[in-house]
């Protein structure tokens, strides 16, 4: 028995279903998607050969044009699974107050023909997290992150989920990478100067080389916040004042695509973040309020 779509889905999900279905010109039903989808491929792949076969009965067609016409059916067969199965991947992560009925069809359609390729289950996620994030505040991701995220490798998205855990909100998202050395496979704070030259180059962070990044700006006091636990800071001066924070800073795009990253807390991340902060003689202190996102970490 295949229940109706807004009880599995509820109403959120059949409307971001339905606008992904007018947007790209294909109709699916999410809940039976992943069950149906390799089945999908089944059909294509037999009609395919039935059209060969209907084919050599008009006229006679060439080896390679029969394998071209397989090729192309299997390949809009895959294509297919992978939309219906990032499009569910993304129900979960909608807002009860997302309106997917507003996306835009052209932003739809954009992410799908660079999603549509990606079957890795893990960039799948990336994708439906952006295809989600829209729907919950519309602007929230631009066509150059789009284009980023379809470049990133399975092992760019790793090294930039290791490079979030050691950002903080000072004002706004800093990441706190003090030095570039060797990777030591057993300290997940570190990184290499390579890999921050390839973070660059990839357009998710600056990265000063031998230099440091200043956050200005800010008064006697101020509250900085790793992962949902706030830091209390007092400088001792007046003010402005300013913190070193480090040699790399997330860019623009760095900053959206950080919200896909998946990251988590790193408790030798806060750490050293707090270590950085005393050795600029910032006094710290965790409000006693904040117990509880302290021991989240």
């Amino acid at each position: 028995m295949v229940l109706p779509v807004q009880i599995v889905l509820g109403k959120t999900g059949e409307a971001l279903v339905n606008r992904v279905s007018n947007a790209i010109g294909v109709v699916f039903e999410p809940h039976r998607m992943r069950r149906e989808a390799r089945a999908k491929i089944d059909v294509a792949e037999a009609e395919t050969k039935a059209e060969i076969i209907r084919a050599e009965g008009r006229l006679k067609i060439s080896e390679i044009e029969a394998r071209g016409l397989q090729r192309m059916i299997y390949e809009e067969g895959r294509n297919q699974e992978n939309i219906e199965s990032i499009t569910a991947k993304a129900i979960p992560h909608l807002s009860k107050d997302a309106k997917p009925e507003d996306l835009e069809e052209d932003f739809v359609r954009y992410l799908f023909d660079k999603a549509k390729l990606v079957s890795n289950e893990d960039m799948q996620e990336m994708w439906a997290k952006i295809l989600a994030g829209e729907a919950n505040a519309a602007g929230s991701f631009s066509r150059r992150s789009i284009d980023l995220v379809s470049q990133l490798s399975k092992a760019d998205a790793e090294l930039f989920t290791k490079f979030v855990r050691s950002v903080w909100i000072i004002g706004k998202p800093v990441p706190i990478i003090t030095n570039a050395d060797e990777v030591d496979r057993n300290d997940e704070t570190r990184f290499s100067f390579g890999e921050l030259q390839h973070l660059e180059s990839i357009g998710l962070i600056t990265f000063s080389g031998t230099g440091t990044y200043t956050r200005t700006g800010i008064g006697k006091t101020g509250r900085a916040f790793y992962y949902g636990c706030p830091v209390d800071l007092e400088f001792s001066s007046d003010g402005p004042n300013s913190i070193l924070v480090g040699m790399a800073l997330l860019t623009a795009t760095g900053v959206e695509i950080a919200s896909l990253s998946g990251a988590e807390s790193s408790i030798p991340a806060f750490e050293k973040g707090l270590q950085h902060l005393l050795s600029q003689n910032i006094a710290v202190s965790i409000p006693i309020e904040a117990k509880q996102a302290y021991l989240a970490l």
